[in-house]
């Protein structure tokens, strides 16, 4: 696939969610971000954790949210999934082990926390006429609303694997390295799943 269409297809899909940083602390999961914190430097005092643990823990929640909610399609649901995670990850902390990948480890929990929450509901939700896609954005302009339902119906007609594997790669920008390790998966396989569903992504768009 030609660079520039691979370029486009990313700058569509991040437009999908807006990248966001700050937590409001006043709400569920920014009140679990303060405790968390304070946690975090009770612990590195006791010598539990080190503060590049804490550091990256932190750090990575811009992006822990932002893949929870390209999950869901709703932005408390993918606050609770973030905080779940957190707190796992909390509670497992002796677990992990200073130098490996901590970006996988992190998505990897925030996955699973996904995956079992939807055998728990056994539910699905249809994405009626672009409702998920609508609450994604707050697009001003009805053409860009269009287009937007546009890239999540395509997105929706991918295979899962196909698709889970594109958002952490092109619009989290985890390498495939990390990905196939989330996913539990060769890297070859994580290549092949990212150039198929960017094929069927700029035909059903018609950038192809």
């Amino acid at each position: 696939m030609p660079r520039h269409v691979q370029d486009l297809l990313g700058q569509h899909l991040n437009g999908l969610i807006p990248k966001t940083v700050d937590v409001d602390p006043d709400t569920r999961l920014g009140r679990v971000l303060l405790r968390l914190r304070a946690a975090l430097l009770d612990a590195e005092a006791e010598r539990q954790v080190t503060k590049a643990f804490g550091d990256e823990l932190i750090a990575l929640v811009p992006r822990l949210r932002r893949f929870a909610r390209l999950r869901t399609g709703s932005e408390a649901e993918a606050d609770d999934m973030v905080q779940a995670t957190l707190m796992r990850a909390w509670e497992h902390r002796s677990q992990f082990r200073d130098g490996t990948n901590i970006v996988a480890w992190l998505f990897t929990i925030l996955r699973n926390t996904h995956l079992n929450q939807c055998k728990r509901l056994r539910r699905e939700v249809e994405d009626v006429d672009g409702a998920i896609a609508g609450r994604l954005s707050s697009a001003p302009d009805q053409e860009h609303r269009i287009a937007l339902t546009e890239l999540q119906s395509a997105l929706d007609a991918l295979p899962d694997e196909q698709r889970e594997t594109l958002l952490l790669v092109t619009v989290d920008g985890l390498r495939h390295e990390d990905a196939a390790a989330i996913l539990g998966c060769r890297v070859g396989t994580v290549k092949s799943r990212v150039n198929r569903a960017r094929e069927r992504l700029a035909t059903a768009l018609g950038l192809s």
